[in-house]
């Protein structure tokens, strides 16, 4: 991605860190190690068993917005060009990843 980012892309990147956002901080209320390999499959998947906790709202809403993450994704890939959409949703992942470290769980290798 460019140092200066248009506009559309500017706006595309804070969408996606405000949906992350929220998806990180219900993951950590629910205890879903969302990084964890099969986890967000299985929370596409609508099986609460995955939660640490039992907080069917919050799950749902993790659920939700976890939907909404993928559909914009396409979205997105649609305005910006796949390469680019990509490079700025891994940005965001990775500053998340800043953040909360290993408590959303731990990548596949």
């Amino acid at each position: 991605m460019s140092a200066t980012p248009s506009y559309q892309t500017g706006r595309w990147s804070m969408h996606f860190e405000e949906i992350d956002q929220e998806i990180a901080t219900l993951a950590l209320m629910c205890e879903v190690p969302l990084l964890n390999p099969g986890v967000i499959e299985r929370v596409l998947a609508n099986e609460p068993a995955v939660c640490g906790k039992d907080k069917p709202a919050s799950f749902a809403k993790l659920r939700g917005l976890l939907m909404m993450h993928y559909s914009d994704q396409n979205r997105a890939m649609v305005a910006l060009g796949e390469e680019q959409a990509m490079a700025m949703i891994n940005e965001v992942i990775e500053r998340l990843r800043a953040r909360f470290g290993d408590r959303l769980g731990t990548p596949a290798a």
